[in-house]
């Protein structure tokens, strides 16, 4: 990079940084949502609601179909192909 590139992007450091602090979040975010250790907590703590009376059986079967369609459904959509209509 030579000395006068270095100067005229200067001023853009700052969004560089930004966008680059942005994928590190949306990494950490991906990773914490497909670990399957959170899910497995995510489902005992509906399972311990549902003995404690706090839900019903319907309903914690419905949030286990949630919790698990998300654990699958955004890696099912990212490796879909783009439409290119």
């Amino acid at each position: 990079m030579g000395l006068f590139s270095g100067i005229a992007k200067l001023p853009l450091a700052p969004v560089r940084g930004v966008v680059a602090l942005a994928e590190v979040i949306a990494r950490q975010v991906e990773q914490e949502m497909h670990n399957p250790a959170n899910t497995r907590r995510q489902l005992e703590a509906l399972e311990e609601a549902r003995e404690r009376g706090e839900i019903t059986a319907d309903e914690e079967r419905e949030m286990q179909q949630q919790i698990l369609e998300t654990r699958v459904a955004p890696k099912a959509e990212n490796d879909a192909p783009p439409d290119t209509r």
